[in-house]
């Protein structure tokens, strides 16, 4: 073992049942053993030494100080301890483990003698690596050791370590904390640091994993050196620059810290680094450090002069905590000239404060003397702090859960002693590994009112805060609690944060630093992956017609519902505008006026043709089929109003089908008045047999049979797939529209293939009948009008396909009043002409006459 006249730092104070403790203090750096002599260890206390650290040896005595003078908790037992360091040593831990279970002055494993302490448990350590190292030797007696800052969720610590504690929450909740944390404030773009270890490996696994399940991409993984080549500068000096500034000048805004001691003592030796070379100094402004529960805040006494600027603005979980009443107090009574027993104390003083004692071995050229009279608040939180810190808030905890689950041992044991002179005596006789039940089920609440419990797997069951470090320009700096993530709240509830009370790096001007890999894509454009690249990089594309993203980064653009339309900038979906052609708005009042302008000018021609009835032109060609023509124009025009308003289930039927039987009557009988104009002519020849034919039965038969057909084919259409009233949420983008579904179309297009068809035998005969001599030439007047009507519905087959929403209702009926207007100008107008202008050309000479 190396000699202990080396390494004089404890702290021992007598008690019936002594609680162990090792601390990190200070640190060591050995030389090889090549066992040819005693070894010896090589300090390097200048370097290595935190002063910070000492508070954890504080909140030890007083927490045992108060339990002692508390005798509603332990009233027939005083407490005592022994305090140890590590000095950050695998060997130095081994060695004082072993001091623990031996007598003060040798040590002698697995011999007992009246000099042997009455170790009932162990406090420590600072980290997993130290905590192992004692959990290795303390697990093979059965002693209960409770570390204060060792998470540890990728092993199973409690197979391995049956006898271990811990009081600190599982790092699982601290890994779920940080994802909560990047997500809260929307940071996908991230750097990670640990230490090129286990520990460091298992890190970089777990949270990976967490990491890219929650889309967040890790930018750069770094792993930082061994303690041992960080401390060697003149072979790492330069690597440090150039790692540092490759580190700092990044475009990664935020890097997440596994906080071991040796992750932390390479980043701020790196910063260090930077703050030597005014060149190259501003590269380490502007980055979010998220920092795991191990930070402290501490600096090593050689870095005293180290710009804590650059942390300013980080976050970093800690265990919970909160102000114990009385501890500030009894640190401001602290008298370094007197430790009595205290073998870290003037250590402390010395580094803290630059200064030695007279009685101190160390020989300087300019000795600063201490006095003694130094006020610890002078000291920048960097080196020590007034208040209670996190990992000493744990150790206090942990001495009061012992106290606690003595104090149920003792309960337990009385109920078993009859005789109570026995009582005390029995007491001193516990052992150790008696404790476990006690401690495993052990509940309270502490001075400050937490509650203090072990899970199954012997950690705590509390949370972690989170925590807000502001620094200032003095080395001074304030932490502000902003936010919890407790595993025992509800869910959904377990991370809460108050973006509002975090003070970001000054290079932020307070707004929420970014951290992306590009540019957030805009609503109204969805991500689209770079290939090649992570999936946290990406480009921004356009949505689509007809689709929107109302989030920012969507990795894909969303219909909207039928009932709703893009907006302008495919952001938002906005609710359709019920529609249908109305009787109130312009295109509906334009054609109903068409529409009673063209039946009152029917009207007016058929009241003329009723007052004149008597006259030549009247009688001529069938004077019934004149007046049955007026009146189904009449009704072709009125029916158009069928097609304007809400549709109704009535309407729908009507629409069509009345539409498809009056044009039907209109043009069989057109077709009648030129199959009689061709007959008339024919009959006039001598011997012809024609004249049977020539009369108002075949021109009624005529108008009868092929009206009839058509109300046959309305029938089936009726009676089979009706019109009915629809929704069309489709046809238009910003509108819904009512409408009349046909029902089936193929009935449709034989009713308008049926009109057609009359129209082409109807257009054929006049055709062919134009030249015939007649002195009013009703035939050529009847194949313009059929050559108007046979235009306009073929000019409706196209336009009613292409058109949409409420203006295929619309080309209807233009087509509609179109050609029925046609109909009505051709035919009657030039015999209005004559009958109303004209008068003296209406005789039966001008009629009989021939050219």
């Amino acid at each position: 073992m190396a000699d202990p006249d080396n390494f004089p730092h404890d702290y021992y104070q007598k008690g019936d049942l002594i609680i162990g403790t090792v601390t990190s203090m200070f640190g060591g750096i050995f030389e090889e053993t090549s066992f040819t002599a005693n070894p010896k260890g090589k300090t390097v206390l200048d370097l290595l030494a935190k002063p910070k650290v000492y508070q954890h040896v504080l909140s030890m005595v007083f927490a045992v100080k108060e339990i002692n003078e508390n005798l509603k908790i332990l009233p027939n037992v005083s407490l005592g301890f022994h305090i140890y360091d590590s000095y950050l040593s695998e060997r130095m831990t081994y060695q004082n483990t072993l001091k623990l279970l031996s007598t003060q002055e040798r040590i002698i494993p697995n011999f007992k003698c009246d000099k042997q302490k009455n170790l009932i448990a162990v406090v420590g350590g600072l980290d997993s690596e130290i905590s192992f190292h004692m959990a290795t030797i303390l697990r093979s007696y059965k002693i209960p050791q409770i570390a204060y800052c060792v998470l540890a969720p990728a092993t199973d610590v409690k197979t391995q370590f049956p006898s271990f504690y811990r009081m600190v929450p599982n790092e699982e909740h601290q890994y779920r904390g940080i994802v909560h944390l990047l997500l809260h404030f929307q940071w996908t773009w991230v750097g990670l640091i640990t230490a090129d270890d286990e520990n460091g490996e298992k890190f970089l696994q777990t949270l990976m994993s967490l990491l890219s399940q929650n889309g967040i991409c890790p930018a750069r993984t770094k792993k930082t050196q061994a303690i041992s080549r960080v401390m060697d500068m003149t072979t790492t000096f330069e690597s440090l620059q150039l790692q540092a500034a490759s580190l700092m000048s990044s475009n990664i805004n935020v890097y997440v810290v596994n906080a071991s001691y040796q992750t932390t003592t390479c980043l701020i030796w790196m910063i260090y680094v930077l703050s030597l070379f005014e060149g190259i100094r501003n590269v380490t402004v502007g980055k979010v450090w998220i920092l795991t529960a191990q930070w402290d805040f501490s600096v090593m006494t050689l870095q005293k002069a180290l710009e804590i600027q650059p942390f300013d603005g980080a976050l970093s979980f800690a265990s919970h905590s909160s102000e114990v009443l009385g501890f500030t107090q009894s640190l401001r009574r602290l008298q370094p000239n007197s430790p009595k027993g205290d073998g870290f104390l003037q250590a402390f003083w010395e580094k803290a404060f630059d200064c030695l004692f007279s009685d101190s071995d160390e020989g300087k050229e300019e000795i600063v003397l201490c006095t003694g009279q130094e006020k610890l608040e002078s000291l920048p939180g960097t080196l020590f702090e007034m208040s209670i810190m996190s990992q000493s808030y744990s150790i206090y905890n942990a001495v009061y859960a012992i106290a606690h689950s003595l104090k149920k041992m003792c309960a337990f044991r009385s109920k078993l002693n009859a005789i109570s002179d026995h009582h005390r005596r029995y007491q001193l006789k516990l052992q150790s590994w008696q404790l476990h039940p006690f401690l495993r089920s052990i509940s309270f609440n502490n001075s400050v009112g937490d509650s203090i419990f072990f899970n199954k797997n012997g950690e705590l069951t509390t949370g972690f805060d989170v925590i807000n470090w502001v620094t200032f320009p003095n080395q001074t700096f304030l932490r502000v609690k902003v936010g919890r993530m407790d595993p025992q709240a509800l869910p959904g509830k377990e991370f809460t944060m108050n973006g509002k009370a975090i003070t970001w790096h000054s290079m932020f001007n307070q707004v929420t630093p970014l951290a992306l890999c590009n540019d957030n894509c805009h609503p109204g454009y969805s991500r689209k992956t770079k290939e090649g690249q992570p999936f946290c990089c990406y480009d921004c594309v356009k949505c689509a017609d007809g689709k929107i993203s109302d989030h920012k980064d969507m990795d894909d653009c969303i219909n909207c519902s039928e009932d709703h339309f893009p907006n302008k900038y495919q952001n938002q979906c906005l609710p359709k505008q019920i529609n249908f052609l109305s009787f109130s708005e312009t295109l509906g009042i334009l054609l109903v006026s068409l529409a009673i302008s063209f039946s009152l000018l029917t009207a007016l021609v058929l009241g003329i043709f009723i007052k004149n009835k008597d006259t030549p032109i009247a009688k001529a060609n069938n004077r019934s089929l004149t007046y049955s023509l007026l009146i189904s124009l009449l009704l072709c025009f009125l029916c158009s109003l069928l097609f304007i308003g809400q549709p109704k289930v009535l309407t729908c039927y009507l629409r069509q089908t009345t539409f498809g039987v009056i044009f039907s009557v209109a043009v069989s009988c057109i077709l009648a008045k030129t199959i009689t104009v061709v007959l008339a002519f024919m009959a006039t020849k001598p011997g012809s047999r024609m004249r049977k034919w020539v009369g108002k039965k075949l021109a009624n038969s005529i108008v009868l049979f092929s009206s009839l057909i058509q109300a046959c084919i309305c029938a089936v259409w009726l009676s089979t797939t009706p019109p009915f009233p629809n929704v069309d949420m489709c046809s238009v983008a910003k509108e819904i529209v009512l409408e009349c579904n046909e029902g089936s179309l193929s009935m449709f297009y034989c009713v308008l293939g049926y009109l057609g068809f009359l129209a082409t035998i109807n257009f054929t005969v006049a055709f062919l009948a134009r030249k015939l001599p007649d002195s009013f030439n009703e035939a050529k007047f009847i194949t313009f009008s059929m050559l108007v009507f046979c235009s306009v519905w073929l000019c409706f087959v196209p336009s009613y396909l292409s058109a949409k929403g409420k203006y295929v209702v619309a080309v209807e009926i233009f087509s509609v009043l179109a050609s029925s207007a046609g109909l009505l100008v051709f035919i009657f107008f030039p015999k209005c002409y004559i009958i109303i202008l004209r008068p003296q050309l209406n005789n039966k000479d001008q009629l009989i006459k021939r050219k």
